[in-house]
C-alpha cells in the first residue's frame, strides 16, 4: 500500500512540473507579451485559444485587437506561427468546424418535415425546430418581395452625404456646429456649437439666438450683431461668411412592420429612407408603399418606396427630424407574377391599381412571352380559382390580395417554317410560301452541289397527328420538272451527297516509304503517285517486286474460288517516272501498297572494345561473320599487362522487336510462378537494362579463334579487357568483409579464414565466386563435405545469409505432442492386443 501511495505522489508530482514548465498566459500577460520571449508551448496555447473561437491564421490580426497585442508584436506572432507550422492547423481547424456545422445545419432542416407531422408533440427542442423552419421560410418569401433587395444589398448604404451644401430649409438646433468667418480689414474666424437653449456664444458679442432658424435666417441675424463691433461691415470692407459645421444627431422611432423596430440615433441630414436602411426596411408583412412619418402627433408625410424603385422619384424622400416616428403599416395587397416577364417577384398594389401597373413594375413582358391570355389563381371565399384574364381586361383587372399571375410563353414551333440541309449550297431554315414545291425550295439554297446523290432524297414531314412520316422523290425529276411534291408546314428536306452514301475511300501505303499511312484516294491514281505523296522511297527500299493487294469485289459467290485478295507485282523506276507495266494498272479504293527492303542494304553497325588493346575505340563491323578475335586482331591486339581471363563483354538486352516480343511471351509465365513479389521486381530489373553482361573466356578465344567460343559480333556490343587484377573482394555472412591481395597458394577457405571466419547465419554450401569476366561457379557438395570452387585474381566471393527458422509457438507444440501421444497410446493398445 505505501509503494503505491509513493508512486501516486511521484506521478502527481511530474505532472505539477510539467504544467509548471508551461504556465498559461493571462490577460494582462498577453497585453504586455514580447513574442520573441515567448516559448513554443506558449504560442502553441494562444493557438489553441484561437481554435476555440473559431478563428484561422487570416483572423491573427483581430485576435491580437482582441486581446490588445500591439501590431508589432502581432506581425512577429504571425512569424512564429507560421515558423512553427500551426497555420494550417488553424485553417484546417475552421474548415472542419464549418463543415460540422452545415452538416448540423442539413440534418436540423431534413428534421424538420418529420417534426411538424408529428402531432401533439410540444418538446422544446421541436419547437425551436419548427420556429427556425418558419424563419427561413419568411426569409425565403421576403427575398422575392420587390424593393427588399435594397435592404439586403451589401453595396447600397442609404448612408446621408454629410460633405454636401447645407440645404437652404435646414434649421438649427442644439449640437449643431456654426462656423463665422469675418475678411477683409478685420479678420477672425469662430467654431460656435449652438447651447441646448438654442443661442451660439459670439466673443465680444454676446448670445445669439438661432434655434429653429433656417441657414439664410440666422446668417442675416448673425451678421447684424458682428455688426455693432466691426464698423467695416456696413462700409462694405469686411465681410461675413456663415457656414455649418459638424452637425447634430437626432433619435427617431421606428415602429411597425419593420426588421429591427426600436429607437435610432442618426445624422440630423438623414432621411426616410436612411432610417429604414438602418432598421433593416420592411419585414415580410410591412408595406413598402404606405410608410408614415408622424411629427408631433401628425403624419407629415407617406413615403411610397415604388416611386423610387419605379421612376427614380425621391421626393416625399423627407429629412427626418428629432422625435420623428416612422410607422410602416402592414400591406394591404399583394400579387405574385410569375413566367414570362422581366423581373418575377411579389408586387404590392395600391387601392386603385390593376394588372397593368403590376406588369408595368415588373419592366414589362419578355420577347417570349405569350400575352393573349394571363392565367391567375385566386383565393376565393372557400377554395382556390382559375382565372383566364384576356389581354383586352389587362388594364381593367381588379387585384385581389393573394393573387398569382402566370405569364406564359409563345410556342417553340414556327408557323411556316421549311428546312433544307445536304448538298446544297446554302442550307438552313425558309419561310414556307403559298404552294411552294421542293424545286423553288432547292432554288431558295442556290441549287443543290455537283457532289448531290440525284438519283433519291428524303422528307421529313410531321403529319396532322404530328407522328413522323418519310416521303421520298426524286432530285434529277424534281429539278427537270418531270415531278412536282409540295411542302407543308415543318418539312425538311434532305438532299444527301454521294460522299455521305459510300465508304470514305482511301489507299494505305507500308514499308521503306518516308512516310507510311493512309491517304485520301482520288480517280486515275498510279502506283507512283502514291510514293510521290507518302514522302517517296527510303534510301533501303527496293524497286523490284512492290506489290499491290486489292479487295476482291464479286456479285456472285463460287465456292471454288478461295482466294480474298488480288496481288499484283511491278518493278518501279528510281526516279519514280512510268513504268511501261504499272502505267495501266490504275489504283483503286482501298488498295494496299508494300514497299519491300532491299536485300543487298544494310546499315553501318559499330561495336567497341576498350581497355588494354593497343587501338580502343569504336570499330564498324565489316563482314556478317566477324568475330571477337577478329576485333581483338584489329585493335592491333592485347597489350603484355592485359588480363585476358577477366574481359567481359556487354550486348544489348533486346537485339530487335521480334526478341523483345518473345521475350515479353516467355516472361509473362515465369511471372506467373513466381510466388515472392520480390523475385518479380528483380527479374524486371534485369530485364529493363539496355544492356547485360555476356561472359567470354578471352584467352582461350584468342588461343581457338572461330570456335564456339568465339561469338559473331552484334551491333552495340562493347568489350572490355582490363588489366592485371591482385585483388579478392569478400561480400556477405563473413565478420570482415573486405579486398585482399591475391595470392595462388590460398584456396577459398584460406580467403574465409583471413576475414574472420563464416558467421552464425553464414549459409556455407550456398556460397559462389563470380570471376572478373562475369563467369559464376558455386560450392558443390561431394558427399558429406562442401568442395569450394577455384579462387582466380579479380573474382568476389559471396557467402549468402541463411533463411531464419522459425521456432513453434506454444500452440503448435501442444498441438504436436497431443499428436505424439495419441499415435503412442495407438501403439501401445495394438501392442497389448497382439500380447
Amino acid at each position: 500500500m505505501f509503494r503505491k501511495l509513493l508512486l501516486l505522489q511521484l506521478f502527481l508530482f511530474i505532472g505539477y512540473c510539467v504544467t509548471a514548465q508551461t504556465p498559461a498566459l493571462s490577460k494582462e500577460q498577453i497585453r504586455q507579451m514580447k513574442v520573441d520571449n515567448l516559448s513554443d508551448d506558449q504560442i502553441r496555447q494562444l493557438v489553441a485559444d484561437m481554435k476555440k473561437n473559431n478563428m484561422s491564421f487570416s483572423d491573427v490580426d483581430t485576435y491580437a485587437q482582441q486581446k490588445g497585442i500591439p501590431d508589432v508584436e502581432a506581425s512577429k506572432l504571425k512569424g512564429r506561427i507560421q515558423q512553427m507550422g500551426l497555420d494550417k492547423e488553424l485553417d484546417q481547424n475552421k474548415k472542419n468546424k464549418e463543415k460540422s456545422k452545415r452538416e448540423n445545419e442539413d440534418e436540423t432542416g431534413s428534421r424538420m418535415i418529420e417534426d411538424d407531422s408529428v402531432q401533439g408533440d410540444s418538446t422544446p427542442e421541436r419547437s425551436d425546430r419548427r420556429k427556425s423552419r418558419e424563419e427561413l421560410d419568411r426569409e425565403k418569401k421576403r427575398k422575392k418581395i420587390f424593393g427588399s433587395e435594397l435592404f439586403n444589398n451589401k453595396n447600397l448604404t442609404f448612408e446621408p452625404n454629410l460633405k454636401m451644401p447645407t440645404p437652404p430649409n435646414y434649421r438649427l438646433a442644439a449640437n449643431d456646429e456654426v462656423l463665422i468667418d469675418v475678411y477683409g480689414y478685420s479678420e477672425v474666424q469662430h467654431r460656435l456649437k449652438v447651447t441646448p437653449d438654442g443661442y451660439i456664444r459670439i466673443p465680444n458679442v454676446g448670445p445669439v439666438y438661432v434655434n429653429g432658424l433656417t441657414m439664410e435666417e440666422a446668417k442675416n441675424r448673425i451678421i447684424k450683431q458682428l455688426a455693432t463691433i466691426y464698423a467695416g461691415i456696413k462700409s462694405g470692407n469686411t465681410f461675413v461668411q456663415v457656414a455649418l459645421g459638424n452637425i447634430r444627431s437626432i433619435r427617431v422611432l421606428l415602429i411597425g412592420e419593420v426588421v429591427n423596430p426600436g429607437s435610432y440615433t442618426i445624422p440630423s441630414l438623414a432621411t426616410v429612407a436612411n432610417a429604414l436602411y438602418v432598421s433593416g426596411g420592411p419585414s415580410e408583412n410591412g408595406s413598402f408603399r404606405n410608410i408614415q412619418v408622424i411629427r408631433n402627433g401628425s403624419v407629415v408625410t407617406t413615403f411610397d418606396l415604388y416611386d423610387f424603385l419605379a421612376h427614380g422619384d425621391l421626393s416625399n424622400n423627407v429629412v427626418l427630424q428629432d422625435q420623428d416616428i416612422v410607422k410602416v403599416n402592414p400591406y394591404k395587397t399583394r400579387v405574385e407574377l410569375i413566367g414570362e416577364v422581366k423581373r418575377q417577384a411579389i408586387f404590392e398594389a395600391r387601392d386603385n391599381e390593376t394588372l397593368q401597373n403590376i406588369i408595368d413594375y415588373a419592366g414589362g413582358y419578355t420577347d417570349m412571352s405569350f400575352q393573349d391570355v394571363i392565367r391567375a389563381y385566386r383565393v376565393n371565399n372557400k377554395e382556390r380559382e382559375v382565372v383566364n384574364i384576356p389581354a383586352s381586361q389587362v388594364a381593367s383587372f381588379k387585384l385581389k390580395s393573394g393573387d398569382q399571375f402566370f405569364i406564359d410563353s409563345v410556342l417553340n414551333r414556327f408557323s411556316n417554317r421549311v428546312t433544307i440541309t445536304g448538298a446544297v449550297f446554302h442550307p438552313g431554315n425558309y419561310a414556307l410560301e403559298d404552294n411552294m414545291t421542293v424545286k423553288d425550295l432547292i432554288k431558295r439554297a442556290d441549287g443543290t452541289k455537283e457532289v448531290a446523290a440525284l438519283s433519291r432524297g428524303l422528307i421529313r414531314r410531321l403529319q396532322t397527328d404530328y407522328t413522323p412520316a418519310f416521303i421520298n422523290f426524286s432530285v434529277q425529276d424534281v429539278l427537270t420538272g418531270k415531278s412536282e411534291v409540295r411542302l407543308l408546314k415543318e418539312d425538311s428536306v434532305v438532299i444527301y451527297s454521294k460522299f455521305d452514301l459510300r465508304e470514305e475511300y482511301e489507299v494505305r501505303i507500308d514499308g521503306e516509304v518516308n512516310k507510311p499511312g493512309y491517304f485520301n484516294y482520288a480517280d486515275s491514281m498510279h502506283l507512283e503517285d502514291l510514293i510521290m505523296i507518302a514522302g517517296g522511297l527510303t534510301d533501303a527500299a527496293s524497286l523490284q517486286r512492290v506489290e499491290i493487294s486489292r479487295r476482291k469485289r464479286g456479285i456472285t459467290y463460287d465456292p471454288k474460288d478461295s482466294t480474298k485478295s488480288i496481288v499484283q507485282r511491278f518493278d518501279i523506276n528510281a526516279d519514280l517516272s512510268n513504268n511501261p507495266e504499272a502505267r495501266a494498272f490504275v489504283l483503286e479504293p482501298f488498295d494496299e501498297v508494300v514497299i519491300r527492303r532491299s536485300p543487298a542494304y544494310a546499315s553501318q553497325a559499330n561495336v567497341m572494345i576498350s581497355g588494354e588493346v593497343i587501338y580502343p575505340g569504336d570499330y564498324t563491323i565489316n563482314s556478317r561473320s566477324e568475330r571477337i578475335s577478329d576485333l581483338v586482331k584489329r585493335s592491333g591486339g592485347l597489350r603484355p599487362e592485359a588480363y585476358p581471363e577477366g574481359a567481359v563483354m556487354m550486348r544489348k538486352t533486346f537485339i530487335n522487336e521480334g526478341d523483345s516480343l518473345l521475350l515479353a511471351n516467355k516472361l509473362q509465365v515465369f511471372y506467373n510462378k513466381l510466388q515472392d513479389s520480390t523475385d518479380i521486381a528483380r527479374v524486371q530489373v534485369a530485364v529493363d537494362r539496355k544492356e547485360q553482361l555476356l561472359g567470354i573466356n578471352l584467352e582461350h578465344i584468342m588461343k581457338h579463334p572461330g570456335s564456339k567460343y568465339d561469338l559473331l559480333l552484334e551491333e552495340g556490343d562493347i568489350i572490355k579487357v582490363p588489366k592485371k587484377l591482385q585483388t579478392v573482394q569478400l561480400f556477405g555472412e563473413i565478420y570482415f568483409p573486405k579486398k585482399v591481395r591475391f595470392d595462388g597458394k590460398y584456396n577459398f577457405k584460406d580467403y574465409i579464414h583471413g576475414a574472420g571466419g563464416f558467421t552464425g547465419q553464414a549459409m556455407k554450401r550456398r556460397s559462389y565466386i563470380v570471376y572478373a569476366n562475369g563467369e559464376v561457379k558455386n560450392t558443390k557438395k561431394v558427399f558429406f563435405f562442401n568442395s569450394y570452387p577455384k579462387v582466380r585474381p579479380g573474382a568476389e566471393i559471396y557467402v549468402p545469409t541463411r533463411k531464419e527458422r522459425k521456432g513453434l509457438t506454444s500452440g503448435e507444440a501442444v498441438g504436436l505432442a497431443s499428436g505424439l501421444a495419441s499415435v503412442a497410446l495407438v501403439i501401445v493398445t495394438i501392442l497389448n492386443t497382439i500380447k
